[in-house]
Formats: C-alpha cells, sequence, structure tokens
C-alpha cells in the first residue's frame, strides 16, 4: 500500500480548497503582478495602496508564504513580504485557478450537499482541461515543473474535496465499501452525468472501471474511509466565495451571530460531520486520564463532565462509555450516577448532539451556552439544575481558538513568539494582542477549574516557513486560512503553553501529547490545572 502517498495527496487537496480561491484573489486585484514588480512591501503598504483590510490581507499572504511562493516575516507593528525564486512562476500561473474559483462561486446557488446538473456540467468542463494537464508539463526534473504539478494538485483538491464530502455524507461509501462492483445508474437519477465524476476518480485512480460498471480500488478504499477528513476545509467554502468582500470590501462581512441564527460563512452541519470523524482519532489518547480520574475513591471524583462546544456528541459519549465500561465509577452508576452536560453555540449542533445522545441511550443534558462567558453558564447550571461548574470536570475539543473576540486590558507579560495572522472582522490583530486575549478569556475560566482542571484538545499554527517545507506532510496551510478568515486565533503549541504558564496553571507532562508527535504538532492534548 502508498498510504504515505496518498495522505500526501490529502493533504495537498486540501491545501488546494484553500489556497486556490486566494491565489485567485490577489491575482485579480493584481497584487501578485505588483509584488513581482517592487519585490518587497511591508503588509501596511500594500493594504493602504489596495484599499484592503489589513487583517484579511495578512492572512492570505501567509497563506502563499505556505505553499513556499512568498518569504514572510513578522514583526509585532507590522508584517514584511518579499518574493522569492519560486513566486514568478506560481503567480504567472495563478490565472489557471479560475476555473475551479467560479465553480465554487456558481455552486452557490444549489444545494450544498447534492449534485445538480448545471454544476456537472462546469465540472466536466474542468476535467477535460484536467485531463490534459491544462497543457502543463509537470516536469519534476525542472523548478518550473515542480510549481506546475503543485497549482495542478492544489486544482485538483477543489474538484476532489467537495465530491468526497457529499459522497461521504451522502452514505455511498457505506452503501458501497462491502459490494464487489456498482454501477452510476444506482447512486443518481442522471446516471450519465454522475458518471463523469465516477470516471474522474477513476482517472485519478479511486475506482477500476469495466464498460459501465465500477469497483473501488484501494487507493479508492483509503481515500473514502477518510472522507470525513475533507468535511472541515470544505465546509468553509462559503467563507472562500467571499474573499473578494472581506479583503478588498466589508471586512465585517461575516458579523458575529446571535443565538437562533444560522451560520453563513461556514455549512455547520458539514462541519461537525468533519469535525465528528477527524477527531475521533484522538479521543482514545484520552482514556488514561479519564480511568486515572474515575478510579479515584468516590468522594473525591467529580459529579460528572461538562462538555463545552459538544459539536455531535461524540467526545461527551466516549467519556461516558470509558467511565461505565473501564472504572470504579462506571460500577456505582446506581448510587453516584453520572452527570454530563453537553453545551454549545450552535443550534445546528445542539440538535445533532441531542440525536446522537438518544442512540447512543445515554442521559445527558444537552443546553446552549457561550464559552466567552463562564460566569452565565455558572447561573444557568445552579438555576436549572443545581450543579455548579467547578463540580463538573471540564472538556473540550478544538474550541478556545473560536471564542469571540474581546479587547484584553492588559498585555502579556511576555513577548510572543507567535507567527500567525489574525484578524477581527478585517483589522489585523497583532499577536500580542492575540496571546493578551487568550490569557484574560481563560483566566475568566480560571476559578471554575480549581478541583478538577481542565481537558482539552485544541488546534494550533506552526510558522509559514515550516508547512512550506513539508507540503504534504501538514494541512496547516488550510487550517490557517479557514480559521484566519474566520476570526479564529490558532496559537503555535509553544505559543499556548507560555499564556497557560502566566495564569498560573499548566499542562500535566503525563497526559500531554501532540499530534504529529514532531515540529509539524497542529494538535495537542492537555490536562490544565492549577500549579
Amino acid at each position: 500500500m502508498n498510504t504515505k502517498i496518498w495522505r500526501s495527496e490529502l493533504f495537498r487537496h486540501l491545501d488546494g480548497i484553500a489556497t486556490a480561491p486566494v491565489a485567485y484573489c490577489l491575482h485579480k486585484h493584481d497584487i501578485l503582478s505588483y509584488l513581482l514588480e517592487i519585490k518587497s512591501t511591508s503588509l501596511n503598504e500594500l493594504a493602504h495602496r489596495y484599499k484592503s483590510n489589513e487583517g484579511y490581507l495578512n492572512v492570505a499572504l501567509r497563506v502563499l508564504a505556505s505553499q513556499g511562493w512568498l518569504e514572510y516575516k513578522l514583526e509585532e507593528e507590522d508584517v514584511y513580504i518579499s518574493i522569492n525564486d519560486k513566486s514568478e512562476m506560481a503567480f504567472t500561473l495563478a490565472a489557471l485557478f479560475k476555473d475551479v474559483v467560479d465553480l465554487i462561486q456558481f455552486s452557490e446557488q444549489f444545494h450544498p450537499r447534492k449534485f445538480d446538473i448545471e454544476p456537472f456540467k462546469k465540472l466536466e468542463e474542468i476535467f477535460n482541461k484536467y485531463y490534459q494537464s491544462y497543457n502543463l508539463t509537470c516536469d519534476i526534473k525542472d523548478p518550473k515543473g515542480k510549481i506546475e504539478l503543485q497549482i495542478l494538485k492544489l486544482i485538483e483538491g477543489i474538484l476532489v474535496g467537495p465530491t468526497i464530502v457529499i459522497l461521504g455524507m451522502g452514505g455511498m461509501f457505506h452503501q458501497y465499501f462491502m459490494q464487489a462492483s456498482f454501477k452510476a445508474e444506482e447512486y443518481h437519477k442522471d446516471p450519465e452525468s454522475f458518471s463523469k465524476i465516477l470516471d474522474f476518480l477513476t482517472h485519478l485512480g479511486w475506482f477500476a472501471k469495466s464498460s459501465d460498471t465500477y469497483a473501488f480500488t484501494e487507493k479508492g478504499l483509503f481515500f473514502a474511509k477518510r472522507a470525513s477528513a475533507y468535511g472541515v476545509t470544505t465546509s468553509y467554502i462559503p467563507t472562500f466565495r467571499k474573499l473578494d468582500e472581506l479583503i478588498f470590501g466589508n471586512g465585517a462581512y461575516f458579523t458575529q451571530h446571535q443565538y437562533g441564527e444560522k451560520e453563513s460563512h461556514v455549512d455547520r452541519a458539514m462541519n461537525v460531520w468533519g469535525s465528528g470523524g477527524a477527531h475521533g482519532a484522538y479521543f482514545k489518547k484520552l482514556d488514561h486520564l479519564i480511568r486515572d480520574i474515575f478510579n479515584r475513591p468516590l468522594s473525591e471524583q467529580p459529579k460528572g463532565i461538562l462538555d463545552m462546544g459538544c459539536g455531535n456528541g461524540a467526545f461527551l459519549i466516549h467519556l461516558f462509555e470509558v467511565i461505565e465500561k473501564e472504572t470504579l465509577r462506571g460500577q456505582h452508576l446506581d448510587t453516584h450516577p453520572l452527570v454530563l452536560v453537553g453545551v454549545d453555540y450552535n443550534q445546528a449542533a445542539i440538535a445533532v448532539t441531542k440525536k446522537n445522545i438518544i442512540q447512543a441511550d445515554i442521559w445527558a443534558k444537552i443546553i446552549w451556552g457561550d464559552i466567552g462567558d463562564p460566569n452565565q453558564l455558572e447561573e444557568d447550571l445552579i438555576s436549572n439544575y443545581n450543579i455548579h461548574l467547578n463540580d463538573l470536570l471540564n472538556v473540550r475539543t478544538f474550541l478556545d481558538h473560536n471564542r469571540p473576540w474581546f479587547e484584553p486590558s492588559e498585555k502579556i507579560n511576555h513577548q510572543t513568539k507567535s507567527t500567525g495572522a489574525f484578524a477581527s472582522k478585517g483589522r489585523r490583530l497583532t499577536n500580542a494582542l492575540v496571546a493578551s486575549n487568550l490569557k484574560e478569556h481563560l483566566l475568566k475560566w480560571k476559578p471554575y477549574l480549581k478541583k478538577y482542571g481542565l481537558l482539552i484538545i485544541e488546534l494550533h499554527t506552526i510558522s509559514p516557513n515550516l508547512t512550506a517545507q513539508n507540503l504534504g506532510n501538514t494541512a496547516a496551510t488550510a487550517y490557517d486560512a479557514t480559521h484566519g478568515f474566520s476570526d479564529q486565533y490558532i496559537l503555535e503549541i509553544d505559543s499556548f503553553l507560555e499564556v497557560i504558564d502566566e495564569i498560573g496553571m499548566y499542562s500535566h507532562p503525563n497526559y500531554f501529547y501532540k499530534f504529529p508527535n514532531s515540529e509539524l504538532a497542529t494538535v495537542s492534548i492537555q490536562y490544565l490545572i492549577h500549579q
């Protein structure tokens, strides 16, 4: 099996979903040609010249730097951009992204999780160009050829990502995994059009075709089983459609949504589906901590667990099953029942969690709450359930970086080394300001973590130089783009830990993990307790 090569393709596909619309947007507004002309400039000068929103322009430039096409140097008051030996080759090819960017714009008119006839036609046109490699040589012995192949893979990413997500969410892969073969008409009412997609995937080596019958290859099964890995990045296509507006127009286009409103920057149901599938791999790393806590004497255990940002409920369900089957507490649930509370800001996530909790035959309270307001959550728990937040083990997955922005009242005491690009409604946020904001955010929670601490799985960034040196080995470009354009704040692991130390807490070394376990780590598991 060529799993290492296929995994690299997957990462490059995710790069494409993010990079293609960013590069084409800057190409269309002549920023790329201007950079080639002047060779180096500052973010401030560039934003002023093009009357753009500095925060989102910064995110966009950092995305290109992560692909190796720019040099990106961050100083606290400004960012400095310069071209390199790959810039001209990459920027002159940016116009090739037009077809796939137009496709995601056009697809906005149709159901986000169904194949419709008109997008089929546009897809077929792009497929035909792709089969001809857009007339590129892609000779990997030549530096230009390597860039051409990179561009082609990025284009492939936008073609593959939404396709595999639709198929995955629609149940096709589950339906046909065990079958030796199938035909297009078994899945879609327009088999002639749908077969064009299957033929494209056959061209990629995912299916073997005989006459009008398709069968999964080993490579196809690899990707089909990982369809959810595309879900989160693809769910942000609504944001990528609006890059012109975000960078050069109304930076507050996606305003903070109020309770009950539908989000317009992300397909939340798709996001929950994708994150649920991707996050499962991390859950088992937490099991020994959960066993340690719930094997303590019953009088020393938390009354239960509160999952802030419960998503689809998978984490809460997993934790309950570990406690029930593998701990002392699980043997005494009749006399010492486990209080389970799932909290989320989004109504779609609440609905999915309730459904999944019922299907798992677990009793839990699923309520609305805001991660930025633990005081209100405490009041709600006391008044409605006579439960104190401090009596629960607080857990959350991939949430703290998605906190609502507020202006910190004080600066952090250390100089952050973060290389991230951060924005709020178009305004550029300095890295020190983001670290200060995280400090004050966590200080709000600190009083409620005295007894049992905070168990978190968190997302992080890495430097754009490191990303560029490891294309195909990390999804950092996609993470930085989706989170940067939607006002989320992912810090490097070391920068995150510096803030933790400053608030008087620490990450317990016995329960610390990072993924991958290298300098490319973009995910951490941490158990934060008082010093």
